[in-house]
């Protein structure tokens, strides 16, 4: 059987679409990367702590410029950290 979480991930894939998320709890949990590299897709993890939407709507903005050159410029599969004062890390 499929999973729900496969599902999307291929459909997210074949679109060439950019995963965002703000589970930052992704990161300790390696079935779940593994799942994302698997579906070979370019995602972008927000790692704030528990600030507001709002707050996280700023950070991911001030991080934009940086987000779009690095899909620019490298292929997927990726998984990068954006922290709480928009920087941006490659993880895998």
């Amino acid at each position: 059987m499929i999973s729900k979480r496969k599902i999307w991930l291929k459909a997210v894939a074949a679109e060439n679409w950019v995963v965002l998320t703000k589970d930052e709890r992704i990161r300790y949990r390696p079935l779940e990367l593994k799942a994302l590299e698997s579906a070979r897709l370019r995602a972008f993890i927000v790692i704030c702590g528990n600030v507001r939407g709002i707050d996280t709507a700023a950070i991911l903005l001030k991080a934009m410029p940086r987000i779009l050159d690095v899909i620019g410029k490298q292929k997927g599969p990726f998984i990068c950290y954006v922290y709480k004062d928009s920087s941006i890390k490659r993880a895998r």
